[in-house]
């Protein structure tokens, strides 16, 4: 059974019957975006901003410099990603649909749970932020709440926005910097925690049994082999691969037209290597999307059983999920694309720069589209394969 499609199901079932039965609190806009109003989180952001002004003073400076900072780093990360997507075959899209059944190369398959508990968390920390630097600066919160982007449950603020144009040029971009500048502390802090408090726990538990290939390409030695992803490579050429240093020892010194060995959990197969498309000095084995597998130590499973080493692990990559998530949305939201926060600092800075406003807004526009047109080339191969999804069904 699909336990992430039951789920699915049945949290989007309570969803819809929490609309229907609170309807009057929902705000729906562009028929796709539903935000259901409140007033939760308002006091708490107010007491922070009276308790450490001076404190929220210094990190507006430091996110405003990181926000911008982080928008030359995302902008020249996409045009780069671009170039080579066009360019070299095979190469990995620069931005991607984080969804339940969305295959990432590099990325473990994500959960339904972890997908909405990772989106939440750093939807929450995001437009927390946004509401303590408007409050800092005494901007009315009209409200707060959970928010639907179509079927990604988020949160939303809503700061005045007649206030907010009353504010000083820095002040408007800090606060429009301060999502992404929370989102990239959480990242820092997550990290931290998987370093030291997960991390080894789950590795206490856990050992690596080998490298899982979950692409095989096509018209390549491993195909014409007869490989069927996903497979488990355990060994090559008699040296253990049980691990990512040892899988790239024994894969690293592979010549061009080389018999290979590869031992797997479905038997063992021996290839010729080809010469690689991009260094002909290379052998060639056409294996991609790797990702380390792990079981439970026997002597762990005998003593906890499996349910605690399942719970851990179950925990280690939830907070796994939010790093990327957090990392991935902080710095995606600081393209200068409106109307994200990095679009909205970029359209306000050019104010420092360029004093005709339609100038402003010819350069604004002309930079949204040049964005657009980036993250539509990099979404298309996933877009592709959805349509031959829907086809084949």
């Amino acid at each position: 059974m699909n336990w992430d499609l039951v789920f699915a199901v049945l949290f989007y079932g309570l969803i819809i019957w929490f609309f229907f039965v609170k309807r009057e609190k929902w705000e729906v806009q562009c028929k796709i975006i539903a935000l259901y109003k409140t007033q939760i989180g308002v006091r708490a952001m107010d007491i922070i901003a009276r308790k450490v002004p001076l404190l929220l003073r210094i990190c507006s400076g430091i996110s405003v410099v990181i926000g911008f900072l982080g928008m030359g780093l995302i902008f020249y990360y996409l045009v780069i990603g671009t170039y080579h997507l066009l360019t070299i075959p095979k190469a990995i899209p620069a931005v991607a649909f984080v969804l339940p059944g969305v295959r990432i190369p590099g990325l473990p398959d994500l959960g339904f749970w972890h997908w909405i508990l990772a989106i939440f968390v750093v939807a929450v920390v995001h437009e927390f932020s946004h509401g303590i630097y408007a409050r800092l600066w005494k901007i009315p919160l009209k409200s707060s709440g959970f928010a639907l982007f179509g079927p990604i449950l988020g949160a939303f603020v809503e700061p005045d926005e007649k206030q907010m144009k009353k504010q000083s040029k820095f002040r408007q971009i800090a606060i429009f910097s301060a999502g992404s500048f929370s989102n990239v502390l959480l990242a820092l802090v997550t990290i931290l925690v998987l370093q030291w408090g997960t991390g080894p726990l789950y590795n206490n538990f856990y050992e690596t049994t080998g490298i899982q290939v979950n692409s095989i390409l096509p018209h390549t030695p491993a195909e014409v082999a007869g490989l069927q992803p996903p497979i488990v490579i355990t060994a090559i050429n008699g040296m253990q691969t049980t691990n990512a240093g040892e899988f790239f020892n024994a894969s690293k010194n592979i010549q061009p037209h080389q018999e290979v060995t590869l031992k797997t959990d479905n038997g063992s197969y021996t290839l010729v290597a080809r010469e690689h498309p991009e260094n002909g000095s290379k052998g060639y084995l056409g294996i991609a999307d790797f990702e380390i597998r792990t079981d439970i130590q026997q002597a762990k499973k005998e003593k906890y059983g499996a349910f605690i080493p399942n719970a851990v692990a179950w925990i280690h990559m939830l907070l796994f999920w939010i790093f990327i998530v957090s990392l991935g949305i902080g710095l995606f939201n600081l393209l200068p694309l409106g109307p994200i926060d990095g679009g909205r600092m970029f359209y306000t800075g050019l104010g420092y720069i360029v004093k005709k406003e339609s100038l402003q807004k010819r350069i604004f526009g002309a930079v949204t589209l040049f964005c657009l047109l980036l993250i539509l080339i990099n979404l298309f191969p996933y877009i592709w394969k959805l349509f031959v999804w829907i086809g084949k069904l």
